[in-house]
């Protein structure tokens, strides 16, 4: 244990030097570019209070579950905040979970079989590789957003494929051809498998139910805790694989499940998104503010993360300190995290962000461009 503990170190000691140690600190008082609360759910006042109101008439929500789902874990609010969410997405089921991670994680170890092959997009989250692990398929990788390189890469396979993509992605800040990907699955008979974490709520219900796709998607994966500004994650899916989930998924099965209370904020938090939508109307206005100021970013016009690509730690920490000492928060995103070369500031943008402070933030960027 002694060497192991040493050779931690070591590995600590390096990222210091490297300037890319991670450490744990408490939210700071500034300008927010750097939260997923894209709508300013988690800060809404209104919101805060409707949630209150519903644990006054009900506190027990407030108390754990007591077991899993399959034990003691399992209420009538579960129930009936999955069948809510399978008819507001247009999907026959939905299964609850603590987290997007978790969600990921039950999904991909569990449906593909060591026959199988998974196909992701070199750019999916860390939750999707992290579950291909746990599970005996094979995985393979197709260039970010590169069709002629997915269907090559489906041609040369033989047994049944899953495709798995994000809808919107978290680090580049770009959109999936959804509709072109998901006519390839259907050609190839695949399994697509969606994760719409950052476009849920900021493009209504998702790119899924904006584009109609729901008979060619197998499964999708929505997170509550960015522009819902809740937590916890549903699939959506059929029937069938929520069951075969229920049965065969070990992250659902051994997982104590989370209290009502939080079941009970998503459903809130959907009907708050429907009689807010002039949020996702304001965040837009923003958006197009930013990119007026033409900074040169891989990601989309209308996407909520934009990517300002600094291909060089020392002068990536430069701007991110800079940036703080005039009060704003960012995210700065070193290699090993993205490939070197390819370090960036990864910038978030929110409905209630002012015009002034996203003119200044640009600013104080461009003096390093």
């Amino acid at each position: 244990m002694l060497n192991n503990i040493l050779r931690f170190q070591q590995s600590l000691d390096k990222r210091k030097a490297e300037g890319t140690l991670r450490r744990l600190r408490l939210q700071s008082e500034g300008v927010d570019f750097h939260s997923n609360d894209y709508l300013g759910f988690a800060q809404n006042k209104e919101l805060q209070n409707i949630l209150l109101q519903k644990v006054i008439e009900n506190p027990q929500m407030l108390s754990g579950s007591t077991g899993s789902r399959l034990i003691s874990g399992n209420s009538d609010v579960a129930n009936s905040v999955e069948h809510f969410i399978a008819q507001q997405h247009h999907f026959e089921s939905a299964l609850l979970f603590p987290s997007g991670y978790n969600a990921n994680l039950a999904l991909f170890s569990t449906l593909p079989s060591r026959h199988d092959t998974v196909i992701v997009d070199e750019q999916i989250h860390r939750s999707v590789h992290d579950a291909c692990q746990l599970s005996n398929a094979k995985k393979l990788k197709f260039k970010h957003n590169d069709l002629e390189d997915l269907e090559n890469v489906l041609k040369r396979q033989e047994g049944h494929c899953y495709i798995a993509i994000e809808s919107l992605y978290s680090m580049e800040g770009d959109f999936a051809p959804l509709q072109e990907i998901a006519a390839i699955a259907e050609r190839y008979k695949a399994s697509l498998i969606v994760d719409e974490a950052h476009a849920f709520g900021v493009f209504g219900y998702g790119l899924i139910e904006k584009y109609e796709l729901q008979k060619q998607v197998s499964a999708a994966v929505v997170t509550y805790g960015k522009a819902l500004g809740a937590h916890g994650a549903a699939i959506l899916c059929s029937e069938t694989v929520k069951s075969y989930l229920v049965n065969f998924a070990s992250p659902f099965i051994y997982t104590t499940s989370a209290q009502d209370f939080q079941w009970i904020s998503i459903k809130s938090g959907y009907e708050f998104l429907d009689q807010n939508i002039e949020l996702s109307k304001k965040l837009q206005d923003n958006i197009r503010i930013f990119r007026s100021q033409n900074l040169d970013s891989p990601s989309a016009e209308t996407s909520p993360v934009q990517a300002i690509l600094i291909p060089d730690n020392q002068k990536l920490k430069t701007v991110q300190d800079t940036l703080s000492e005039e009060g704003f928060l960012t995210y700065a995103i070193y290699s090993p995290t993205v490939k070197e070369g390819s370090e960036r500031l990864r910038i978030c943008l929110h409905s209630f962000n002012t015009e002034q402070e996203i003119m200044k933030l640009t600013e104080i960027i461009k003096e390093f461009m």
